[in-house]
Formats: C-alpha cells, structure tokens, sequence
C-alpha cells in the first residue's frame, strides 16, 4: 500500500490515515504509472477536498483534450515556473519537458530562460504570452490574443494557455509558501 510522504512540505500536516479507497487507488495508480507519489499530491493529503479539488484541475488542464500538446502544457508550466523561481516545479514538470520531448536540453533550456531554447516561432508565441501574464496580466491587451491568433492557435487554444499559466501561477506560489520539496526520483528522469 502506497502512502503519502509526510515531509512534502515544511507545515506538520500529516496525511489522513487511512487514505479513503478512492483517494488510495489514486496513490497506487501513481506509483505503478510514475514509480512514486509526487510530493505535490502527499502534501495535500492532508484534507482529501483540497487534494481533489487539485487533482481535478489539474488532470483537467494537463490531460483533457485540448488544441495544445501535453508538451506544450509542460512547457507553459516550466516557464511560468521558472519567472516565479519554483523548486517544486521547475523540477517536476522539466522532468516532463524533458521525458515528453525526448530533448534533455529542451528541458534545462526552459528552466534556465526559455528565450535561448530551440523553439518554434508558435511556442515562442505562447510562452511569451504565459510569460506576461505571470509578470504583468494587467497589461495583456488584444494585441497580445492577437499575436498568438498569427502564430496560429485559436481561440479556445488561447484560453487552455491562459488556463494552465494560471493554474501554475497560483501552485507555484503555493509550493514556494510550504516548501514543497520535489521527490529526488525526477532529477535523474529523462536524462
């Protein structure tokens, strides 16, 4: 049986034991598919609601269908990652990149500035967007929808990158607060 890591985060917050089944199905699911449970998850252990209000939203933007690849959601979200310094994140999710594109660079390029990355002028075009919403959302303007409509997503394209830069936005600050720690397995993934 699979059980959350109790020091995910630095708050004393230990997991609900027992784990409801639903709640451990999701863990054992992990570990078969990932080889561990990601820290992210143990730390929202804690109080099940939270824990699936978060998985929800996540499976939602990172695998649900959508005009975006599950690459390209991955590299949103080290991007955005990386403008908001995330151990967490930059972590697991350039253990992603790497592993989705096959391009250990790809990955390192990203977490380190994605401007010097090997990228096609769309993806330039999206991570710039996700990365002035990060820095500055206030002052997105129709010129900026447009320029990703030229690169040539559309407009629901544009609201799954708005939806996933935000949604790692509010984790990455999240994770920076508690001190998420990324499990050790991702440095070594897809190297």
């Amino acid at each position: 049986m699979s059980k959350p890591n109790p020091n995910a985060t630095a708050l004393d917050l230990p997991p609900v034991d027992p784990l409801p089944p639903a709640t451990q199905k999701y863990f054992d699911v992990c570990v078969e598919k990932l080889g561990m449970i990601p820290n992210v998850l143990a730390a929202y252990a804690f109080d099940i609601q939270k824990l699936d209000a978060f998985t929800a939203m996540y499976n939602d933007l990172m695998l649900a269908e959508s005009g975006l690849s599950k690459l390209e959601r991955e590299m949103i979200a080290v991007v955005v990652s990386s403008v908001n310094r995330c151990w967490y994140c930059l972590v697991a999710h350039g253990a992603a990149v790497r592993q989705l594109s096959g391009d250990p660079a790809l990955g390192e390029a990203l977490v380190m500035n994605y401007r010097y990355a090997d990228l096609t002028p769309k993806q330039r075009a999206m991570l710039d967007f996700a990365v002035k919403m990060t820095e500055a959302s206030a002052k997105i303007e129709d010129a900026d929808r447009d320029a990703l409509r030229d690169a040539g997503f559309s407009d629901r394209d544009i609201w799954d990158i708005a939806a996933v830069a935000s949604f790692f936005n509010m984790s990455n600050r999240m994770a920076s607060a508690v001190a998420m720690q990324p499990n050790s397995d991702y440095h070594g993934q897809a190297r």
